[in-house]
């Protein structure tokens, strides 16, 4: 490091020292998350509103604002027609406002977190939940989940736009407005702090969890004053049958993994099918809500978002034929609208759906199986929480999601099974889930799982470089030149090589680019490599974590530390380069990559050699 990059350094130091304290910053974080959470309440609020106005107005033609199911108009044929009218309206708002309306609103988050540094635009936050309401009210058979989670997230990002935040904090607040929107809908204040940790953060940290909880208990609050603390499902009395059905709980959730995968590649099937179609991108909504529409007309449940269909599907009040109508249609109808680029969430039809097959599943076995009196509510609620668990590959959230709207702690058990088998199922079948898809065809691979950092684990005295040879101060530029010909391990072997004075203490540092722009200055040979080098040091501790040592390398722009002792700074202990960060990373691939030999197998290496008696 030569002398010009020694005054950056120092500069740099100031800046380090200027910068607020990580708690002072961790404040400021939770305090606007309180205020977001506030907001994507009364967010939530206004757009299950919003919703019940438009599909008061186009099904059955009158102002008010009550939640009532799109399946109980009494418009005959023209009930094909009122979708349309959604979808031209919606494709004109992408046209002439802004195409990320589109879709169900996870991935569109997910996106502007990864490619976007979490910026979102303001017309996002108004034009998403106005679309949705249109879509939904005009019967199109989405939930306000995705949308509202999509909305909420760019209410967090606007709030992390407009006050001095670095790009972390502003996918805080994101993922703040994301869980917060989750929870207002669905009363789940848990699901909506793990949705955001497992879909946008991939990170368990206290810098977002604490935020995150804030965010969403108050967002939740909001809910209760709003509208009332009961669960989003009220389900009778279930029987779930566990320790007896496990066999039966197996079944089903390799059934939901393959219900997963089917649904993902036919979505997107179908998505690409519009693609080709011969007309404006801008029309794709129209046509798609006309395939809704004569859907809708043979099969009214399948219109809206079906809230009181799910109902129903959890307390046992439809038959076999019916619960196999639901599922086929409704699944159908999800496919052509949402695959046509318009807007709606797509969580709630796919509860629907996959609490169908439940439900149908559990029937068909008491058909087969009289005995087993399976509960078909019980295989309902499970399958609803695995299906969608393993198409997002967020299990836990939906494990925890299933739970809240229900409340029934003995559902645990059984959807905890249900749904690992079904994510393990999607893993081995498709390489993206339903949420990454999109984002993987434009290029961006999605790591969904995260662990802690193994540099955060390992201590710098764990692979730092012990054998470490400081030069004399006074020794000139031409001796260490003549040593590094002759390839001395002393001089060679690492890019830079520490300095000591008389008494040994570490004063500076030279590098071989300082020795060689040092030789073209030096025409009389007498400059010493003090001179050449640095005596402004960036170091590192023993017991300074390996995080904590490459964060101190990008901060400075270097490639290595001296190793000194905290009691004595001037005591050289070793040194670490490059190598000594990805020693760390080695031993993690290995410890997940290297098989070991285990005991068993060592024991019947041995066993032929015994004698028998």
């Amino acid at each position: 490091m030569a002398g010009g990059g020694s005054d950056s350094v120092a500069m740099g130091a100031d800046r380090a020292e200027a910068d607020p304290p990580a708690q002072f910053r961790m404040l400021l974080v939770s305090v606007l998350a309180a205020g977001i959470g506030l907001a994507a309440g009364f967010i939530a609020y206004g757009l299950y509103k919003l919703i019940g106005l438009f599909t008061n107005f186009f099904f059955f033609h009158r102002l008010a604002v009550d939640f009532t199911s799109a399946r109980l108009n009494t418009l005959g044929p023209w009930v094909i027609v009122t979708p349309v009218i959604g979808g031209i309206i919606v494709g004109l708002m992408a046209k002439y406002g802004t195409d990320k309306i589109r879709g169900h609103g996870i991935p569109e988050a997910m996106e502007a977190v990864l490619l976007n540094r979490s910026r979102i635009a303001p017309r996002v936050a108004i034009l998403k939940p106005l679309s949705a309401a249109i879509a939904i009210g005009t019967g199109g058979p989405f939930g306000a989940e995705g949308p509202i989670i999509q909305t909420g997230g760019a209410v967090g990002s606007l709030v992390g736009q407009a006050v001095h935040t670095t790009a972390a904090e502003r996918k805080v607040l994101l993922a703040c407005g994301a869980a917060a929107g989750m929870s207002a809908t669905f009363n789940t204040p848990i699901a909506g702090v793990i949705l955001a940790i497992e879909l946008l953060l991939f990170e368990f940290k206290s810098r977002s969890f604490i935020p995150l909880v804030i965010a969403s208990t108050l967002a939740t609050a909001v809910h209760l004053q709003l509208l009332g603390g009961g669960p989003m499902f009220v389900v009778g009395q279930t029987n779930f049958g566990v320790p007896y059905n496990v066999p039966f709980y197996l079944a089903l959730g390799v059934l939901c993994g393959f219900t997963a995968v089917l649904f993902s590649k036919a979505l997107y099937w179908v998505e690409d099918m519009f693609e080709k179609l011969p007309v404006a991108d801008t029309w794709w909504p129209a046509i798609g809500a006309l395939g809704l529409g004569v859907i809708g007309y043979f099969v009214p449940r399948v219109l809206g978002v079906g809230y009181d269909t799910i109902s129903d599907i959890l307390n046992n009040r439809l038959t076999w034929e019916l619960l196999l109508a639901v599922m086929i249609f409704k699944s159908l109808a999800l496919l052509v609208s949402l695959g046509s680029g318009t807007s709606g969430g797509l969580l709630a039809p796919m509860f629907m759906a996959s609490a169908a097959l439940g439900g149908a599943f559990a029937m068909g076995v008491n058909h087969l199986f009289p005995n087993w009196h399976l509960d078909p509510g019980a295989f309902a609620l499970v399958a609803m929480g695995a299906v969608f668990g393993a198409a997002s590959r967020a299990a836990f959230t939906f494990i925890i999601f299933a739970f809240e709207i229900t409340r029934d702690y003995n559902a645990v058990l059984p959807l905890m099974l249900v749904t690992v088998i079904a994510d393990g199922i999607a893993m081995l079948f498709t390489r993206t889930s339903i949420m990454t898809e999109k984002l993987a065809r434009r290029g961006l691979r999605i790591h969904q799982d995260y662990e802690a950092d193994v540099l955060q684990q390992v201590v710098v005295s764990e692979t730092m470089d012990r054998d470490t040879t400081a030069l004399p101060a006074d020794l000139t530029v031409n001796e260490v030149a003549n040593r590094i010909s002759a390839r001395d391990p002393g001089v060679v072997r690492h890019q830079a090589i520490p300095i000591a004075d008389r008494n040994g203490k570490l004063v500076g540092i030279v590098t071989r680019g300082d020795i060689l722009r040092a030789l073209e200055r030096d025409t009389e040979g007498k400059m010493s490599v003090l001179e050449a080098g640095s005596n402004r040091l960036v170091v590192t501790y023993p017991d300074e974590l390996l995080y904590e040592a490459a964060g101190k390398m990008l901060r400075y722009n270097i490639g290595r530390l001296p190793v000194v002792s905290r009691e004595d700074p001037g005591k050289l202990l070793g040194y670490l380069g490059r190598s000594g960060i990805m020693a760390a990373r080695m031993r993690r691939f290995q410890e997940e990559q290297v098989l070991e030999p285990g005991w068993l197998r060592r024991r019947n290496r041995r066993a032929p050699q015994q004698t028998p008696p």
